[in-house]
């Protein structure tokens, strides 16, 4: 098994032409999306996005992959 990396992504819920709600996910690092009618399947299928990237450009996984996971937080911004 090779090494294990994290990227950070970001999952946004959007709706469709017909207001059918979509889930967009995109890896901000890479610069590549993915999407799912839920977010378990954006999930997994951008994770085969990355592999697939990944198999097309091995050297990204050294510059881009972090070994340990990002914090993330959430603020609230009030106008």
């Amino acid at each position: 098994m090779g090494k294990k990396y994290y990227m950070d992504i970001v999952i946004n819920k959007e709706h469709l032409s017909n207001g059918e709600p979509i889930y967009v996910v995109h890896c901000n690092s890479l610069g590549i999306a993915s999407q799912g009618k839920t977010t378990e399947e954006a999930m997994k299928n951008i994770k085969e996005a990355i592999s697939l990237y990944l198999e097309e450009h091995p050297e990204k996984s050294e510059e881009l992959g972090l070994e340990e996971p990002p914090m993330f937080s959430i603020i609230e911004v009030n106008r």
